[in-house]
């Protein structure tokens, strides 16, 4: 898909009021708002999440990320009494990576007292602010039991049990995210089915979403040109429906911004993505041609963001950031229980 024209070294910022983050989720998850922007053409229609099927074909692909959010935060105490709180960002095997805050005097080597009776040794300092830990139990059965969603900061609320189902897709898979592929969270079974009945498929990718996703934007971050890492895999059979779609005329359309960047890390050449797993740093930012998407359903995003960068890729910054003002203006929810976009 050619890229919009590019207007891309502007400010990628916007005015949100309080009110216009949605701290907790819609009583329905399909019950969201949704706005929709032709591709190619310049107007905005105001519809419900559960209408997608009306706005779709046959024979398009959605594509959606599979991960699951870990309930990867955890209290934990120095031996001084000061409290810590971390946020597990791996599973292991060995080493995990975390935050810990506050981190300015701990030392390493230094061992925490975990809630639920675990010991967390610091291993080393690591890049981004992150920590080197070694746990003394297994890390998956204790933030099983003790663990507590990842919800993200401006939600200025604690997790509650609704955040158990509610921050996590009804399709998750594999463990391993510190964040939810929030575009997803709008997709029920009964929906799912809808648009199978259709004549659309689903497909899954996997990519274990990083702390670094919602973080702004630093200007040395878009001078390096790259991102935080993230492992993905592309499964053999969502290659081949990939390929079945594309050669059929189908659209593939990515559900989330973390969907899209697997499928264009995956797709060095032409505009088939190859099976397999990997660590990506992509950074979807214009001027840039989409090759494996052709579509992208979203939720509307931080300022500043890597992931306003990649939406306004295929759009173009300046009808996107026109949008967020209709959005705003609208009365939308915003963030990660917030509504959604297509872009078809």
């Amino acid at each position: 898909m050619p890229a919009p024209d590019a207007d891309d070294r502007q400010p990628w910022d916007y005015t949100l009021p309080a009110s216009a983050i949605a701290r907790y989720p819609t009583d329905r998850r399909s019950g969201s708002r949704l706005m929709h922007l032709p591709l190619g053409e310049t107007h905005v229609e105001h519809r419900m999440f559960d209408e997608l099927p009306s706005l779709v074909r046959p024979g398009d692909l959605l594509v959606g990320n599979d991960t699951r959010v870990m309930p990867a935060r955890l209290a934990a105490r120095r031996k001084t009494g000061g409290a810590i709180e971390l946020l597990l960002l791996s599973i292991g095997p060995g080493p995990i990576l975390a935050l810990a805050r506050p981190m300015r005097r701990l030392k390493i080597g230094e061992i925490l007292e975990v809630e639920g009776g675990a010991r967390a040794t610091l291993l080393r300092r690591a890049e981004d602010g992150q920590v080197e830990l070694e746990l003394d139990v297994d890390p998956v059965e204790h933030m099983e039991k003790v663990g507590q969603m990842p919800l993200p900061p401006y939600l200025e609320r604690k997790s509650e049990e609704l955040d158990r189902e509610r921050y996590q897709t009804v399709y998750a898979g594999p463990l391993g995210a510190a964040a939810a592929p929030t575009a997803g969270l709008h997709f029920t079974d009964d929906l799912l089915s809808q648009l199978d009945a259709a004549g659309v498929g689903f497909a899954k990718i996997t990519l274990h979403v990083g702390i670094g996703t919602f973080r702004p934007l630093r200007p040395e971050d878009i001078a390096r040109g790259y991102l935080h890492p993230e492992w993905y895999e592309i499964p053999p059979e969502t290659a081949a429906a990939i390929a079945a779609t594309k050669a059929s005329g189908g659209r593939v359309i990515a559900i989330g911004t973390t969907s899209a960047r697997a499928l264009e890390s995956a797709t060095t050449e032409g505009n088939l993505p190859v099976a397999g797993s990997a660590t990506t740093r992509l950074f979807i930012q214009p001027p840039y041609a989409f090759k494996a998407v052709d579509g992208l359903i979203t939720n509307f995003h931080l300022p500043r963001s890597s992931l306003l960068m990649l939406v306004g890729s295929l759009i173009g910054r300046k009808r996107l950031m026109d949008a967020y003002s209709t959005a705003v203006s609208a009365g939308y929810r915003f963030y990660s229980y917030g509504d959604a976009m297509l872009l078809l």
